[in-house]
C-alpha cells in the first residue's frame, strides 16, 4: 500500500505533519479528517515534496510576539506590497481547503499566516484575521488590501459570504488564477524566444559596427586603389558616424541610444493618455497575427471572468462593472459599458455585443443561446475554455513560425555586415592574382 505525506492543522490551529498508509489521495484525506485534522497538503511518498517538511507529530513554531504597539506598524508596513499571482493563487487554494474540511475562517486564516513564508502575504493574512476577529466580514477586510485583491476578488467572496459558499466561491477563484497565469504564461513564453533572438543580434550588430568594421576600414585604407563596394562603404559609413561626435565630444552612439530610450519613454507615456490608450488597444485587435491572439484572449478573459462572477452569485451589472475594469484593453471595456447600459435598460446582452464588432460570431450565438435556455454564466466558461484553447494552438503555431523567421533575420543581418567586410579582400585578393 502507498505511502502519503502530509501537512494538517488540528482543532487548535497548530501545524503538523507525518505519513500515512492509503490507497489513493481521497482516502488519505478522509482518514486525516476522521482523526480531526484538517489536511493542508496531501502528496504521495517520492512523487511530490510537500510545502514545509516538518517532523512527524512535530508541531509549527510559533513566532515571538512583537512587543505591544510596534505591531500594528511593522504589520502596516509590510501589508502595502504586491504579491505574485501564482502567490495570490496557492493562498486563495489553501484557505478554500481549510474551509471545506470545517475550519472555521478566523482560525483558517490562523494557519495560514503561520506557514506563509512570504513577508507580504503574511503579513497581510494577519491583517485579515485581526479585521476578522474584530467584527469585520470577510470581504471588507479583502477590499482594505486593494493592491492584493483585486474588486473581482472582493466582489466574488462577498457574494460567497452571501450565499453561505465561501468555501466553493473560493475554488472557483483559485481555478480562475489558474487558467489566467496559465494563458498569461504561454503568451509571455512566446514573445521570449524573438526577443533573446532580437537582443542577440543587435548585440553582435553594435560590437561588429564599433569594433571590427573600423579595423577593416583602416586596412583597406592603407591599400592605395582598393575600390569599395557600394554595400561596404553603407556600412563603414554608418561605422564612423556612430563613433563620430557631432555635438560635443560625446559620440553620436550615445546620442542614438539616448534618442531610443527618449522616443520609449514618450510612447509609454502616450500610451497612459486616454487617446493613445485607445489607439494602442485597437492596433492590438487589428494587427496581423498578434492580433488574433489578443482578441482571442481578450475574448476568453472576458468570458471567464464574467461567467466565473455570475455563477458565483454576483448580480450581472454588477459583474459587468467588475469584468469591465479588468478587461485589459479599452476596446473591449468600451464594449462591455455598452452591455452594461443595455442590460440596465431591460435589453438582451446580444445586440451591444454584436454592435461591437470585437466579438466573434460563435461567442455572441452561444451568448444568446444561454440567456434564452437560463443558462449564460455556463456557456460563458465553456466559451472561455474554448478560446483559452484557441490561444494555446494559435501561440504554439506563432513560436513554430516564429523561430525560423528570427535565425533567418538573425543570419541577414550579420551575413550582411560579415559580406560587406570580406567582399573588398576578396577583390583585393582577385586583383593580385591577376
Amino acid at each position: 500500500m502507498p505511502q502519503y505525506q502530509f501537512t494538517a492543522a488540528d482543532a487548535k490551529g497548530e501545524q503538523l505533519s507525518g505519513t500515512v498508509d492509503a490507497t489513493s489521495e481521497a482516502e488519505a484525506i478522509n482518514q486525516l479528517r476522521t482523526q480531526g485534522y484538517y489536511p493542508l497538503q496531501v502528496v504521495e511518498a517520492g512523487k511530490g515534496q510537500l510545502a514545509t517538511a516538518k517532523k512527524k507529530g512535530a508541531k509549527a513554531k510559533k513566532g515571538k510576539a512583537a512587543p505591544k504597539g510596534k505591531k500594528g506598524k511593522a504589520a502596516k508596513a509590510k501589508t502595502g506590497g504586491r504579491i505574485k499571482p501564482k502567490t495570490l493563487m496557492i493562498f486563495t487554494r489553501q484557505l478554500a481547503t481549510l474551509i471545506d474540511s470545517g475550519l472555521p475562517l478566523l482560525r483558517g486564516l490562523t494557519v495560514l499566516a503561520k506557514q506563509e513564508p512570504n513577508p507580504v502575504l503574511k503579513a497581510t493574512i494577519e491583517a485579515l484575521a485581526d479585521a476578522v476577529q474584530s467584527g469585520s466580514t470577510f470581504s471588507e477586510a479583502l477590499s482594505q488590501h486593494p493592491k492584493i485583491f483585486n474588486k473581482l476578488y472582493v466582489n466574488m467572496v462577498k457574494a460567497g459570504e452571501l450565499g453561505g459558499v465561501l468555501e466553493v466561491v473560493l475554488v472557483r477563484l483559485a481555478e480562475y488564477q489558474e487558467k489566467a497565469q496559465k494563458l498569461k504564461n504561454k503568451i509571455v513564453s512566446a514573445m521570449v524566444y524573438p526577443v533573446i533572438v532580437m537582443f542577440i543580434a543587435v548585440a553582435i550588430l553594435i560590437f561588429l559596427m564599433l569594433v571590427i568594421v573600423p579595423k577593416f576600414e583602416a586596412m583597406f585604407a592603407e591599400m592605395e586603389g582598393a575600390e569599395l563596394p557600394m554595400i561596404s562603404q553603407i556600412v563603414f559609413g554608418t561605422s564612423r558616424f556612430f563613433l563620430s561626435a557631432s555635438v560635443g565630444p560625446i559620440p553620436n552612439v550615445v546620442w542614438f541610444f539616448l534618442a531610443v530610450v527618449l522616443i520609449f519613454i514618450a510612447f509609454n507615456s502616450w500610451g497612459k493618455t486616454k487617446g493613445g490608450r485607445k489607439t494602442i488597444d485597437t492596433l492590438k485587435l487589428k494587427a496581423p497575427i498578434i492580433g488574433d491572439i489578443q482578441r482571442k484572449s481578450a475574448v476568453a478573459r472576458f468570458s471567464r471572468t464574467l461567467g466565473t462572477l455570475v455563477t458565483s452569485g454576483v448580480p450581472i451589472l454588477q459583474a459587468l462593472n467588475i469584468t469591465r475594469d479588468t478587461a485589459g484593453n479599452v476596446v473591449i471595456s468600451g464594449a462591455i459599458d455598452k452591455v452594461h447600459a443595455a442590460v440596465k435598460e431591460g435589453e438582451s446582452i446580444v445586440t451591444p455585443l454584436q454592435a461591437s464588432g470585437v466579438f466573434p460570431g460563435m461567442v455572441i450565438s452561444m451568448v444568446d443561446v444561454g440567456e434564452e435556455t437560463g443558462q449564460l454564466p455556463e456557456m460563458l466558461l465553456k466559451v472561455a475554455d474554448v478560446y483559452d484553447d484557441e490561444v494555446d494552438n494559435a501561440v504554439t503555431a506563432l513560436t513554430s513560425i516564429l523561430e525560423p523567421i528570427m535565425i533567418v533575420i538573425l543570419a541577414l543581418v550579420v551575413g550582411s555586415v560579415v559580406f560587406a567586410l570580406f567582399l573588398p579582400l576578396i577583390k583585393v585578393i582577385q586583383t593580385v592574382g591577376q
